[in-house]
């Protein structure tokens, strides 16, 4: 047999997943072999519709990674996520990974509380008063190979003094 031949027939396609849970709508991605082949999208809460949107991702394809959004954002949404995907590393095998958030929204502020917004200044996170912030929505990009992953999957809790 052909090497060429036997090597495609040797690939399987690799699934990951990439979840923006810290914002409305709440986004996952499904990528094959780092393309976007699928997106997931919903205006409910992150506590109830996080669960049944993996599980049936987790049914469907044979995933190798989860990435999600590690902050910062919404202090809720990223530990319940967190909490969910670590189980789910442990349970099935499925590796955990994160990204910073301004990865995904092409480095704006994102919503703390109140008038606060966490923006990156360098290489600091840092919360900054705004009263009319630009709204810029995150966005799900159509290839996960660029994608700076952070060293750590546990949350990157910022949170502004109130």
């Amino acid at each position: 047999m052909n090497y060429e031949v036997e090597n495609l027939q040797n690939h399987s396609p690799k699934f990951e997943l990439l979840l923006i849970p810290i914002s409305t709508p709440l986004l996952i991605g499904v990528y094959q072999d780092g393309e976007l082949i699928e997106t997931l999208s919903s205006d409910r809460k992150t506590s109830e519709i996080l669960l049944p949107l993996l599980k049936e991702c987790m049914d469907r394809y044979a995933l190798s990674n989860i990435i999600y959004t590690r902050g910062p954002g919404s202090y809720m949404a990223i530990k319940l996520t967190y909490i969910m995907l670590k189980t789910i590393e442990i349970t099935k095998g499925i590796r955990c990974l994160g990204c910073s958030a301004f990865a995904l929204n092409g480095g704006a502020p994102i919503k703390a509380v109140g008038s606060l917004y966490f923006t990156k200044e360098k290489e600091t996170i840092i919360t900054k008063k705004i009263e009319q912030p630009a709204i810029v929505d995150f966005t799900l990009p159509q290839s996960i190979h660029d994608l700076p992953l952070d060293e750590e999957s546990e949350p990157e809790y910022m949170i502004p003094a109130v």
